[in-house]
């Protein structure tokens, strides 16, 4: 079940012939009063959809920058119902961003799958994405998901072949994350000239917006990856501003918005009429 905020994001970018940028963020990474004040800043910064991940202990398929904000995220008292509630918060001033929680399955469970959907809904979430949770196994989340409108947001992979594809798309809505790089986020480099047929098989399979993401760091790297993409995620280059913010002594929020307006700018620069309208 396909959210509104999410469609309609989509549906303004597909008329103005771009793709979307989704930068993304740990919550309680530094701190909550300077985590809020990112995600709050992040619209005006050229934020059109946000990636918000909650901090976990043991996030497998990140790099040592994204592990780096989970234990700065930890060490502020954050987990997953916390960080909610800092999306909660900024749906007080904004209604119309969409929100995509990111991050692990074992703090949903313990929460259990219907609170925790119903939740989610409660704080504004739009999608979520899972990224320990097999297709063969989310029949239940889906289910709890489904009952509030929150969409799951799969994952494929250069390595999903095109019978995995068909597995990886079932329930999947509001768009498909295209992992651009095999390993862990933050350390390898996307490719446009390979991610582009990998995107064209990826959203002919789903009939959805394909985001790329893992491997985007530069404002010249994400407007390559616009060109053949429906949206851009980047996440390591943003939580490693924070980090340099803090070993600088600077404000947190202004170097780090600064970096998305950067990247965002560059996104918005290209224009993928083309591409974008290929998707259903």
């Amino acid at each position: 079940m396909t959210t509104a905020r999410i469609d309609a994001r989509f549906a303004a970018l597909k008329a103005e012939g771009r793709a979307a940028f989704i930068p993304y963020v740990m919550g309680g990474d530094p701190s909550r009063e300077e985590a809020l004040a990112i995600l709050k800043g992040l619209p005006a910064a050229g934020a059109d959809i946000i990636e918000l991940g909650f901090p976990f202990s043991d996030p497998m398929a990140e790099g040592p920058p994204i592990q780096r904000a989970a234990i700065r995220g930890l060490k502020a008292g954050f987990g997953l119902r916390s960080t909610m509630d800092l999306a909660r918060e900024f749906r007080k001033g904004d209604d119309a961003t969409p929100i995509v929680l990111m991050g692990y399955l074992n703090p949903i469970e313990s929460l259990g799958y219907d609170a925790f959907a119903a939740y989610a809904a409660d704080c504004g979430i739009d999608g979520l994405i899972v990224v320990d949770c097999p297709p063969e196994e989310a029949g239940p989340l889906i289910a709890a998901l489904d009952k509030v409108s929150i969409s799951l947001i799969r994952l494929a992979t250069p390595t999903s072949d095109d019978a995995r594809l068909k597995i990886v798309v079932q329930g999947t809505s509001g768009f498909v994350y295209y992992v651009a790089v095999a390993g862990v986020t933050g350390v390898k480099e996307a490719n446009a000239d390979v991610v582009a047929p990998a995107v064209m098989r990826v959203r002919k399979a789903s009939g959805l917006p394909v985001a790329v993401g893992f491997g985007v760091k530069t404002p010249e790297r994400a407007a390559e990856i616009a060109r053949v993409a429906d949206a851009v995620v980047v996440g390591s280059a943003l939580v490693d501003e924070v980090a340099a913010a803090l070993e600088a002594g600077e404000a947190v929020a202004p170097r780090v918005l600064a970096r998305v307006k950067a990247l965002g700018d560059a996104v918005r620069s290209v224009r993928t009429g083309a591409s974008l309208a290929e998707t259903v």
